[in-house]
């Protein structure tokens, strides 16, 4: 090939290449500026979700541009700026979620078989339409949960599992075909064991009290609020007044609590992190790994959908990912140790929540409450 024609093609693929960098640059620039708009719109709120896609698409970006011949003008200096700059901010978002970051959640130091003040939770969105329960039922007999919350839920899946009630003989069941059913088997004794729908009629959660054979009581809210998605809910409003509602009702309690399910947001967003603040609850993830449970199927889009948070009165004795059960989701197992005497430790890591915390939470769960009575006028009304 005469060298002028071998010139020619080197700049048309150089060209290309600064095209295909600037629009992986730009799409991970958009993904990083969109969610800092406080909107709940379900398109603004999804690119909460995908933050170490983003940190992957900025860091190519970035580094190609800095490897590829470039003009030095002010928009290409602009956009490596930027780059870097976004990059920086997504991964300190999902930095804590790494072994790089100090554990909040200390390790158990309470023997493994000291029953009596161990409790463990198997948390699983199953996929309503999944017909096959053999996997999930097998995670069940293989760890021996205390308790164990299924979402996606219908009569058939009440039917699949229902046989685990000689083992788990304290139940407490809402199958719906609408994918938010919700089952609940535990072993322990619950008290005050009840479905709540807290803005919506159609959406279960779990509220009770798990009581340990040291006689210790655990609190327990389990959710599983619509995600924002435009075949689910055009916003994020009632998922967020979900969660900010039980952050209110474990505010003013300060006993062992457990908060557990799949609560379609992950746990960096903003509203995750408030909860957080206001329920001074911890997050074992922090200094261990994402664990990501979504999407079960796609290995490079995946992010912790499923998440269990808990009180400064317990250490974790194990966390892990289980195997695929045939949903698009994993299920989590998490085994936690009753260690009180350290509590001081452990939430001195927290966050405390200011007024402003409180005011924002208020606006918000006001906000839920209004959409969910708009759209339940509107569904009586057709």
């Amino acid at each position: 090939m005469p060298f002028c024609a071998m010139s020619v093609l080197a700049s048309v693929l150089l060209d290309i290449g600064h095209w295909v960098v600037w629009v992986m640059g730009s799409a991970g620039l958009l993904g990083t500026v969109l969610p800092l708009w406080p909107q709940t719109y379900w398109w603004i709120r999804v690119c909460d979700f995908p933050r170490l896609q983003i940190v992957a698409i900025l860091a190519l970006a970035l580094g190609a541009t800095l490897a590829m011949p470039q003009p030095h003008t002010f928009m290409q200096s602009f956009f490596t700026a930027s780059t870097a700059v976004a990059l920086v901010y997504q991964f300190s978002r999902i930095w804590p979620y790494t072994p790089l970051h100090r554990k909040q959640v200390a390790d158990a130091t309470r023997p493994d078989d000291d029953e009596d003040y161990h409790i463990s939770l198997l948390v699983t969105n199953v996929l309503m339409y999944n017909r096959d329960a053999s996997r999930c039922l097998g995670h069940i007999r293989h760890y021996r949960p205390d308790v164990v919350l299924a979402v996606e839920t219908d009569d058939w899946w009440l039917s699949q599992l229902k046989g685990i009630e000689e083992t788990h003989p304290y139940t407490c069941h809402a199958p719906l075909p609408n994918t938010y059913g919700m089952l609940v088997f535990s072993r322990l004794p619950l008290e005050n064991a009840q479905i709540r729908y807290i803005l919506d009629p159609e959406i279960p959660s779990f509220h009770g009290c798990a009581v340990l054979p040291s006689g210790v009581r655990v609190t327990m809210h389990f959710l599983h609020p619509k995600p924002p998605a435009p075949q689910e809910s055009k916003t994020s409003t009632r998922r967020d007044a979900e969660l900010l509602v039980v952050g209110r009702i474990i505010q003013h309690h300060d006993g062992p609590t457990i908060v557990a399910g799949d609560l379609n947001d992950v746990a960096w967003s903003h509203t995750s992190e408030l909860f957080r603040r206001l329920s001074r609850l911890l997050d074992p993830r922090i200094g261990r790994g994402l664990l990501p449970t979504f999407h079960a199927d796609y290995r490079l889009l995946r992010w912790p959908l499923d998440h269990v948070f808990h009180s400064s009165h317990f250490r974790l004795q194990e966390i892990k990912r289980l195997t695929h059960i045939g949903s698009d989701h994993y299920p989590i197992y998490i085994r936690l140790s009753y260690e009180p005497n350290g509590w001081q430790e452990q939430e001195a890591q927290l966050e405390q929540p200011d007024e402003e915390d409180h005011e924002e939470a208020t606006e918000k769960i006001q906000e839920g409450i209004e959409e969910a009575d708009e759209e339940n006028t509107q569904r009586t009304t057709r």
